[in-house]
């Protein structure tokens, strides 16, 4: 059986890292899914990718945190901890290191999470239709034609 050649390795380790950012993962999570030591895996993830292991996942997970704050009413804590990150403090930082401004400055500076609110077509229609209806649909008595 032919060895896999180690990019395919890094490559599995990317893709873990994509898939679950929201989880804990560390540098030995990646390491283990690429199934290198941890000082190797940084060594060659980084002449690979230009950037560290853990660089890699802050920025997915920073980048997965701009769309919710573009597209959602959660607070800023809640997506803090819901992309996978437990400080407040360093995710304000590195965030505003990358984006240029603050969290809250950033979800200011798009249209409310409302506009994205989609109804759906059955509601818009219950609530749509005329409160008086004819054809006795509104529980008036039909006339006795007898």
């Amino acid at each position: 059986m032919a060895s896999v050649p180690p990019a395919r390795h890094l490559l599995r380790a990317k893709d873990l890292a994509d898939a679950r950012y929201f989880e804990p993962l560390t540098v030995a999570d990646l390491a283990d899914a690429a199934g290198l030591s941890r000082a190797h895996f940084s060594e060659r993830f980084r002449r690979a990718f230009g950037e560290s292991p853990h660089a890699y996942l802050l920025t997915r997970r920073l980048e997965r945190a701009a769309a919710l704050l573009r597209t959602t009413d959660r607070s800023v804590a809640d997506i803090c901890v819901g992309v996978g990150l437990q400080s407040i403090g360093s995710f304000t930082t590195s965030f505003t290191r990358m984006f240029g401004m603050s969290p809250t400055a950033y979800r200011a500076a798009f249209p409310p999470a409302s506009v994205y609110a989609r109804i759906p077509g059955c509601v818009l229609r219950i609530y749509g239709r005329p409160k008086h209806r004819t054809f006795r649909e509104d529980g008036a008595a039909a006339p006795d034609l007898a």
